[in-house]
């Protein structure tokens, strides 16, 4: 049977799910034209769903029955949800392959099923093999437990169904959507009210643009860059309408490019693949040994651009890196950015919200002279997933992406599709501006504060085992270690390159294993990724990635990750990663290793 989530052990997926049994009695919503249907000799019979057009009206006007399937589901998530996902998530991890089989019917069907069916389908199929991000030991990704009442609200917006490309098909909620931008707008910027009063709800001007997520956000700043860079200028009508070979032409350059950290997110590669730059000039920089980008590097790659006559139009920093959390120092990119003239955008889709914590603000100092921010509201803002947003720092900047038509968006108009890459949106605005109203500034510091301070005592914990080894401090709430003995890394520190980079191939493979283990099991969660350290010569290892910000984790749920860790990396003792080495440890210190010998707190079963 397998354990659940919230039973006191801060599991991250919850109970098998309990298949429904016999056939649901409650009508359902399409309980259009139903036939009797013989089954065999016992006569039994059974209703089958059919069309009609009568009944076919029903399904979007009448609601479901207080009984049925969906209306008792509708219920218990929202009276409780963390009890809905103990009840219906299968702990451990099923085979994708398996999974797969449910779906490999590609055929619509003819005729139509019960809702109540269907619903049985996705409980089974779906929502038993879907992943418990909720919970407090699930701490492996930038996916976290959701304010309760973020459920209803959902409800509310998906209800309404308004489209935010145009005020014809959202009315109220433009405004709200500006007032959100507004919002975050004046956390990173911090203008006069006078500014506000004037640009906020401007027809010829936005402060930002909503978008589905930080991928979109980051495509947006860096459309608009580009196209101020290489803007309409005499004849040519600029890059937006005389295309990428035209612009390189009238501006004399042989290409386009952006500079960005090593651990700039992939979205930016994209972005560079989608504007026509290519995806050579998204142009890394290298990183010190803290996974900040260096300037130094970075005044070097500018100088080689100009060499290469190759032009760059945008610069970006990364306020708290996907894999590290780290934050490239934002002053000194500003500096470089505002001598050479080139727009500078900073990736904040994580580290954002910080900005609400007075204690750790200034981490992000230098982020308001930024020409443009992303940020994502489904992240450390706790709203469901598609909701992420770019803001710029002069109103006038999305003006270089505008687009109109004769239907909507018009010349004039407050549509917001006009300077969004995406046309027909939801209205995800709604439940961000609810989020920044109930949680206010006041909980959204509490929420930052612990997250960070949490990370800070789990790094001191791990610093304080014999079997682990701390890769990256946590700057915010994001940190990376492996599972490597302390006998083992003495010995990394003595080694030369060769046998340093055989030690890290081990280390490499029982890390994976470790966290593969883990993950099946369903007690806990982290992620692994690699790392290039530079006090191992830039050898490429694979870490434990920890992300806290769940509020619901603790430092007991963290202490337990860690024993799980340690007790699977004991029951391995006998693999041959394992015994080569031992073998090593036992050549390099001399030492001899008894069957009785423990890597420390790695301890052999039984």
């Amino acid at each position: 049977m397998a354990r659940r989530a919230g039973d006191g052990h801060g599991r991250w997926i919850t109970s098998r799910a309990r298949p429904c049994s016999g056939r649901l009695r409650s009508p359902s919503v399409l309980r259009v034209f139903v036939l009797q249907r013989q089954q065999g000799p016992m006569d039994k019979q059974s209703k089958v769903a059919e069309s009609s057009w009568e009944n076919l009206l029903r399904i979007f006007t009448v609601p479901e029955a207080p009984g049925s399937t969906l209306n008792r589901l509708d219920r218990d998530i929202s009276a409780n949800l963390a009890g809905f996902l103990q009840e219906h998530i299968v702990a451990e991890e099923n085979d994708l392959v398996r999974i797969e089989r449910d779906f490999n019917d590609t055929e619509i069907p003819e005729a139509p099923v019960f809702v109540s069916d269907q619903t049985r389908f996705l409980l089974d199929k779906v929502v038993a093999q879907s992943v418990h991000t909720a919970s407090p030991s699930f701490v492996g990704h930038m996916t976290s437990a959701l304010p309760y009442f973020m459920i209803p609200l959902s409800k509310i917006m998906i209800a309404l169904n308004q489209n935010l490309v145009k005020t014809e098909t959202s009315k109220a909620f433009t405004p709200l959507e500006r007032q959100v931008l507004g919002m975050l707008h004046r956390l990173i910027y911090g203008r006069s009210d006078a500014f506000y009063d004037h640009w906020l709800h401007h027809s010829g001007e936005r402060l930002g643009a909503f978008c589905s997520g930080g991928t979109v956000a980051n495509i947006t700043a860096l459309w608009a860059a580009r196209n101020r860079a290489f803007g309409p200028d005499g004849e040519f009508p600029g890059i937006g309408r005389g295309g990428v070979f035209a612009a390189m032409r009238h501006y004399d350059c042989e290409g386009a490019a952006v500079l960005v950290s090593e651990r700039g997110h992939y979205s930016l590669s994209k972005a560079a693949d989608v504007l026509g730059i290519g995806r050579d000039q998204m142009v890394a920089v290298e990183t010190d040994g803290h996974n900040r980008v260096r300037p130094d590097a970075l005044i070097a790659k500018l100088k080689r651009l100009e060499r290469q006559r190759i032009r760059p139009f945008a610069l970006v920093g990364i306020a708290g890196t996907t894999e590290t959390g780290n934050i490239d120092p934002l002053e000194s990119l500003a500096d470089i950015a505002a001598e050479r003239g080139i727009h500078f955008h900073v990736d904040a889709a994580w580290g954002g919200p910080t900005l609400f914590s007075d204690r750790y603000r200034p981490r992000l100092a230098g982020i308001e002279r930024a020409d443009s921010v992303t940020i994502d509201a489904h992240k450390q803002l706790y709203v469901p997933m598609g909701a992420g947003m770019v803001l710029f720092r002069e109103p006038s900047a999305l003006g270089s992406i505008e687009h109109h038509a004769q239907y909507i968006i018009r010349q004039g108009s407050k549509d917001l599709g006009s300077t969004t890459l995406e046309g027909s949106r939801p209205g995800m605005a709604m439940l961000v501006q609810s989020a920044l109203k109930i949680i206010g500034r006041q909980g959204y510091a509490m929420l930052i504060d612990n997250g960070i301070q949490l990370a800070r005592r789990f790094a001191d914990r791990l610093m304080a085992l014999d079997d682990f080894e701390l890769i990256t401090e946590p700057e915010l709430n994001i940190l990376t270690y492996r599972w490597a003995p302390a006998d083992v890394q003495a010995l990394l520190g003595e080694a030369d390159s060769a046998l340093r980079q055989r030690i890290n191939d081990l280390l490499n493979r029982m890390t994976q294993s470790i966290q593969k283990v883990q993950r099946e099991r369903g007690k806990a969660f982290v992620s692994r990724t690699r790392l290039t350290p530079e006090h191992y010569g830039g050898q490429a290892i694979t870490v434990f990635r920890v992300v806290l910000a769940n509020p619901l984790t603790t430092d007991q749920v963290l202490r337990e990750l860690v024993e799980e860790q340690q007790q699977i990396a004991g029951e391995n003792l006998d693999r041959d990663d394992f015994a080569e080495l031992k073998q090593l440890l036992d050549t390099g210190s001399g030492e001899a290793w008894s069957d009785e010998r423990r890597y420390h707190g790695t301890k052999r079963p039984g």
